[in-house]
């Protein structure tokens, strides 16, 4: 299953998320590391629908900054202040945020020119934290629906269902590396 990538652009959004997510839970079945997480969603996310951006900024001054976090795709802006673009107003605001023309949004910062359209969604943890904010971008106008929204906050949610960080022995490292 972890070998397999998705391509579901042909599938209506609704099915396509719904295949998504369940690829998602089988491919980090019994995994408990936010960063392979994060890292597993972005490149499942990218390929099933070929965008331009998707990936993670992660929370790294709580209020304050943004920075870089799992991605796929071209080099992305390394750090954005909270405020900053659709990104850091996401992350204010603690909602998502889609834009259907990246030109019309007041502020918005270009990681890649080619970027037209975009989606932005808070993620949080057991308590109820900003961690980060996931971002897509599209080189067309207006690929993002309310779909697109509904699947992607569900699969997120996985991060505000994890318990505390555990710290794994030895070898319980050397088991899960086998598997």
């Amino acid at each position: 299953m972890a070998e397999v990538t998705l391509d579901l652009r042909d599938l209506p959004r609704t099915e396509a998320y719904d295949t998504l997510q369940r690829h998602v839970d089988a491919v980090l079945e019994g995994v408990d590391d936010e960063i392979a997480e994060m890292a597993t969603i972005s490149c499942l996310v990218h390929h099933a629908f070929g965008h331009l951006w998707t990936g993670f900024y992660r929370v790294v001054v709580p209020g304050a900054l943004l920075r870089v976090g799992p991605y796929q795709g071209t080099l992305g802006c390394l750090e954005i202040a909270f405020g900053r673009g659709v990104c850091g107003t996401a992350a204010t605001e603690r909602r998502t945020v889609v834009v259907d023309d990246v030109n019309e949004f007041p502020g918005h910062i270009a990681c890649d020119g080619r970027s037209l359209s975009e989606i932005v969604l808070p993620v949080t943890d057991a308590e109820g934290r900003l961690i980060a904010v996931f971002d897509v971008d599209s080189e067309h106008r207006a690929t993002f629906n309310d779909d697109d929204r509904v699947g992607l906050e569900r699969m997120l949610e996985r991060f505000a269902r994890r318990g505390s960080p555990v710290t794994a022995t030895a070898s319980e490292v050397a088991v899960s590396a086998v598997r």
